[in-house]
């Protein structure tokens, strides 16, 4: 059975670190040498939660799930409990390896991961990125991949990019989700079947993909007979201002805040 070092702490376990407790729990990892520190001390299921720092040995392994601006209110506590055994996985979106360590200096080593919800599921994309070598990548990696799959990157810059693809497309999927939806009621259906068939839409076509990764342009043929309803439905996507520059629009904006929250970490 997969465990974790002893003791690990998880610093900050909101959405996004409570969705891999709970893709963990689903793995069977042996989660007894875990404690979640939360200052509201609500319970995370299937593991020992507490609202401050515990007494006892500094921990093996830290993972620091709070909001990336609490940074420099956390730090100041954490860091004297850091050794040079302890390894740190940072969750904080925008904050970059060097400030980690300008926090953490006595860390053994640290590694940034970019997970996405789906992780509960066991379905997630977690990037992982550290300047610090092979040997801390590939133990945190093997933790991650229980949870989906974990792509390593060679430059912050990469790492950046698959959280602007994977770790904000959950909320981009639902967003399209739900404007199809939408759509449906626009033309008569009652709502909750709209989100049922836009729900089950996006299951299926999933699932076709995952049992057959299939190029998305010969997908799309597949389904669009010639001068059918499908096609005239793409032709708006595919305009000149249709679903690509928004997309692209929508990418860049999120890599521009990553940059604004990078830089306001540097700051301190």
């Amino acid at each position: 059975m997969t465990s974790f070092p002893d003791p690990t702490w998880l610093v900050g376990c909101g959405n996004m670190a409570g969705a891999m407790v709970a893709g963990w729990h689903k793995a069977g990892v042996d989660l007894s040498s875990v404690t979640a520190i939360r200052p509201s001390a609500t319970p995370v299921e299937g593991v020992r939660t507490v609202a401050m720092l515990p007494d006892g040995p500094p921990p093996a392994f830290v993972m620091l799930g709070f909001k990336p601006q609490k940074l420099d209110e956390v730090a100041p506590s954490l860091a004297p409990r850091i050794t040079d055994s302890t390894l740190v996985v940072s969750l904080l979106a925008g904050v970059e390896a060097a400030t980690l360590r300008q926090r953490f200096p006595t860390a053994r080593a640290i590694v940034r991961a970019m997970p996405n919800l789906p992780v509960a599921q066991r379905r997630g994309v977690t990037a992982l990125y550290s300047a610090d070598g092979d040997k801390a990548l590939a133990e945190v990696e093997a933790l991650m991949t229980l949870l989906g799959v974990a792509p390593r990157v060679a430059t912050e810059d990469h790492f950046s990019a698959i959280g602007a693809v994977a770790g904000s497309g959950p909320a981009y999927v639902a967003r399209f989700v739900a404007a199809l939806a939408a759509g449906g009621e626009g033309i008569g259906l009652d709502a909750d079947l709209a989100r049922l068939i836009a729900t089950e839409t996006l299951l299926g076509t999933a699932a076709m993909i995952a049992a057959d990764p299939i190029d998305m342009t010969e997908l799309a043929r597949r389904v669009a007979s010639p001068n059918g309803t499908t096609e005239a439905g793409l032709a708006v996507l595919d305009a000149p201002d249709g679903l690509a520059p928004l997309l692209a629009r929508m990418l860049a904006a999120a890599i521009a805040r990553g940059h604004i929250l990078a830089a306001a970490a540097r700051r301190g």
